[in-house]
């Protein structure tokens, strides 16, 4: 690689700029547990694309009202809260390999109940104490904890890149999930004349054996994933200043290591970071809950009668498109910083998703479904680098995991709200209340952050520019 990125040719030097605006030479040069690490959340994805499609129609066609089903996604997100907070806020006393496998036995054993009951009560409990996820994005502890392994393991100017493909891989996942579990839905029940609801439970087996393959790489990953080995204690302490924090001098020798609660440390400015982000990431949230997933293609199979096979193939290309425009993000935060790329990536999304509901006719509701996909995960990888950049390493796993907490908490009042509306004949208001707050989101994250980051880059280029004097 070094080679190629001496070289003195034209050719050589555009394949080396290529490869780096795409992120793949970082990728590369990451480690194998930095591998694993995305390989995991790809296979996670997977199963959650292939079991969001069918979930609602699947709660449906055994006779489960509207209002019920969303009922049942907010308690699944409402348990999942408790259960997140737990292993997150204890990942790293715990061992972070340790919270990713029992995740991993969870969501196996999440996937056997749903193969094998039809009781309501029964698959809540599931759903309610395992994993399963009612949106087809990340539930559980996984994410959290991953994101915050990816930031001690990867050098800070690759972080955006290892962050894009993080995203990218997983989003891939959820759309392959989504093309194999319709076709194999439609072609169990054209082709074998199955049932709809033992096609499904077909697919809850697979779920729970992609469990197992991710537990295996959870055990594939070496001990350098651990907190411990992050860092030597004097490495440590330069980086513990968040990235939007006053920075100033240290104030002499550190002090010993606290025993009391990690967030009884914080000081006022990472406290109003905090707040800052639960309130808008929770708003953010709430309106992804209204429009999940799940309730998407349920929507589309009710308006519009469409088949598992033809709903599948329709949301593997939208989730392709999105997973293709997280690479441009990267190179977009690049040059604008992470909060603008976010902020303005993901305001068309929002608008086009308050308008999917709105047409009587396929073509157009597609065609804006397709819109919002263009752009609709391209802040995903710089919100991640942002995180892991505003947050000081040593509170890095348990803010995370508190920030993911607020919005799988406010998440959960989404879906029940989208059902109530659903059961009365109003299915599609919910989606454009959804990109209505979408667009306050998106305001507020750019009034409130943009300018604090764009003094945090010149910043720190005037500290580069008098190091290299």
């Amino acid at each position: 690689m070094s080679e190629v990125t001496q070289s003195p040719s034209g050719g050589g030097r555009f394949l080396t700029n290529a490869l780096e605006e795409l992120g793949l030479i970082a990728m590369w040069q990451s480690s194998r547990d930095v591998k694993f690490l995305c390989a995991q959340r790809f296979v996670r994805l997977f199963a959650y694309g292939g079991s969001t499609l069918v979930l609602a129609s699947y709660l449906s066609a055994m006779g489960i009202a509207d209002d019920k089903i969303g009922l049942f996604m907010t308690l699944t997100l409402v348990g999942d809260v408790a259960i997140s907070f737990f292993l997150t806020l204890f990942a790293d006393s715990m061992g972070r390999k340790a919270v990713l496998a029992l995740g991993s036995v969870m969501m196996a054993c999440s996937g056997i109940v749903f193969a094998l009951f039809g009781n309501y009560w029964i698959l809540l409990a599931a759903a309610v104490f395992g994993v399963i996820s009612p949106s087809g994005n990340e539930i559980g502890p996984f994410r959290a904890v991953e994101e915050s392994t990816l930031a001690h393991l990867t050098p800070k100017e690759n972080l955006s890149d290892v962050f894009a493909w993080y995203s990218l891989v997983g989003t891939a996942g959820t759309a392959l999930g989504q093309l194999v579990c319709g076709w194999t839905i439609s072609s169990l029940q054209s082709l074998h004349g199955w049932a709809f609801i033992p096609s499904c439970r077909i697919i809850f087996f697979a779920y729970a054996g992609v469990g197992a393959v991710k537990l295996i790489l959870t055990l594939a990953l070496s001990r350098k994933v651990e907190a411990e080995e992050k860092q030597s204690e004097s490495q440590q302490q330069g980086e513990t200043q968040p990235l939007l924090a006053d920075s100033s001098p240290s104030q002499g020798p550190a002090a010993p290591k606290s025993k009391k609660s990690i967030f009884a440390s914080l000081d006022k400015d990472l406290w109003s970071l905090m707040i800052s982000l639960f309130i808008l990431f929770g708003l953010d949230a709430f309106a992804s809950g209204l429009a999940s997933l799940s309730w998407m293609t349920y929507f589309f199979r009710r308006k519009f009668s469409l088949p598992e096979g033809e709903l599948g193939t329709i949301f593997f290309f939208t989730s392709i498109i999105s997973a293709a425009s997280m690479l441009v993000a990267s190179s977009i935060a690049k040059r604008i910083g992470n909060v603008k790329t976010m902020v303005f990536t993901h305001l068309p999304s929002a608008i086009c998703l308050s308008l999917i509901s709105v047409p009587n006719n396929l073509p157009l509701a597609l065609t804006f479904l397709v819109l919002r996909a263009c752009s609709q995960s391209m802040d995903v990888a710089p919100r991640s680098a942002f995180l892991a950049a505003a947050l000081p390493s040593d509170k890095r796993t348990a803010i995370m995991g508190a920030v993911n907490v607020v919005k799988t908490t406010t998440q959960s009042l989404g879906p029940l709200l989208t059902g109530i509306l659903a059961r009365n004949n109003m299915f599609g208001v919910s989606f454009i209340i959804a990109g209505c707050l979408k667009v306050v989101y998106d305001l507020g994250m750019l009034f409130t952050f943009a300018g604090k980051e764009v003094e945090k880059r010149k910043q720190a280029a005037q500290e580069n520019d008098e190091e290299g004097q």
